[in-house]
């Protein structure tokens, strides 16, 4: 049984706010801003070296929780400044060459499909987007019609910025290990929402990051990098910590996931992402997912019996993130006024999932992102609220 009452103790600020905007940044747990400020406490009075010598221990248990949380081993494991940069070595490691063709979905993210059109630009790949099925997911079955001897990465975004989907990331899997093609799954908006176990998706590379559902500080972000794709990858950047300098013309490339790493980091920061994976771990993963889906579903349901709003959310199953439009408001006139009434939401703009956006003709939506320290009450008075604004 989850603990709400001790939950939001360890969450100060929930006595002040109805805070909805987890899939921004969600609020830290007590233990995460102890984990950071007793580190930086360390710092300032033995110096930073000395710090991360005695820390040394927790400091490599980072790894082993983030592994944990994913079914993954630790040396499968890098811990980045920041979900894209792990995104980012991860794709720029992978070699394209003309003629190539990369395989994404409609609702992928921005930062990820720029780099797409700057290496398609390079190398003239083919960016090849997968469409959808009538549910709004990707479509399992034009996927695997669309796979060829060409294709050399299947990318997506598995839960998009813009609303509740939640693609097959699974079943995308089934097909990349069929065909035996590279597999880069963005988890950045799943992890600390549902369970991610990369052996049961099948992905062979992982991005996540640490400051949303997972309530870890800003950052901060990891990446999976399976064992057997891991050694086919050489870091498009290296220093002398992923890649030891062995002799005057020589160096050699870490057996492990660090190899992505460099040598320098916020050992502050990497605490408290340590000290949120491990706080999600001891409530659940599990018991966390199914909160979070019936507190998403509270919202959706209040939100469409309103007059004037309209829920924007596909997939068959939608996730903790529920975006909607209210007739007669832009989306940031939204959030002020919510904020002004102390309840915290956020708003996502077409540009951040564009290909979708056209198709769908979005304007920018309005995203409220319940998280499992939230309340049912929290959630009712923001459909309250929303329902004064439609009859203003």
């Amino acid at each position: 049984m989850m603990d709400i009452d001790r939950i939001r103790r360890d969450t100060p600020a929930a006595s002040r706010l109805a805070y909805l905007h987890n899939a921004g940044a969600a609020l830290m747990p007590a233990p995460v801003v102890a984990a950071m400020k007793e580190h930086i406490d360390l710092e300032s009075e033995i110096g930073g070296y000395a710090a991360a010598d005695r820390e040394a221990r927790r400091l490599v248990s980072v790894y082993g929780s983030v592994a944990r949380l994913l079914n993954a081993a630790p040396d499968e494991i890098a811990l980045m400044e920041n979900a894209t940069v792990a995104w980012q070595m991860a794709f720029y490691a992978l070699p394209f060459s003309k003629g190539d063709r990369i395989l994404t979905a409609e609702a992928e993210y921005a930062a990820n499909y720029v780099a797409f059109l700057q290496v398609a630009n390079r190398t003239g790949v083919a960016i090849d987007v997968v469409p959808s099925d009538a549910s709004g997911e990707l479509d399992v079955d034009a996927l695997e019609r669309m796979i060829d001897e060409r294709v050399k990465l299947i990318a997506i975004t598995w839960v998009p910025t813009n609303g509740g989907l939640v693609n097959p990331a699974a079943a995308v899997g089934k097909i990349a290990r069929a065909h035996g093609i590279p597999y880069l799954l963005d988890a950045c908006q799943a992890v600390g929402q549902m369970v991610v176990d990369v052996e049961a998706i099948g992905c062979d590379m992982l991005s996540g990051t640490g400051r949303k559902f997972l309530r870890g500080p800003r950052g901060t972000g990891f990446l999976y990098v399976g064992r057997k794709m891991l050694q086919r990858l050489e870091p498009p950047m290296i220093d002398h910590f992923a890649a030891p300098w062995v002799s005057r013309d020589a160096f050699r490339l870490r057996d492990d996931a660090r190899r992505f790493e460099t040598w320098e980091n916020n050992y502050a920061a990497r605490l408290g992402l340590g000290a949120a994976v491990d706080y999600a771990l001891d409530i659940g993963i599990g018991p966390i997912e199914r909160r979070c889906r019936m507190l998403a579903d509270r919202l959706r349901g209040g939100l469409a019996s309103i007059r004037g709003i309209r829920v924007r959310d596909l997939g068959r199953a939608p996730g903790a993130i529920v975006s909607f439009t209210v007739e007669g408001y832009e989306a940031e006139a939204v959030v002020s006024d919510a904020a002004a009434a102390g309840i915290t939401i956020g708003a996502s703009d077409p540009s951040s999932t564009r290909i979708d956006a056209e198709i769908r003709s979005l304007p920018p939506v309005v995203r409220a992102s319940p998280h499992y320290y939230n309340t049912d009450a929290e959630i009712d008075r923001l459909i309250a609220h929303l329902a004064g604004l439609t009859r203003r």
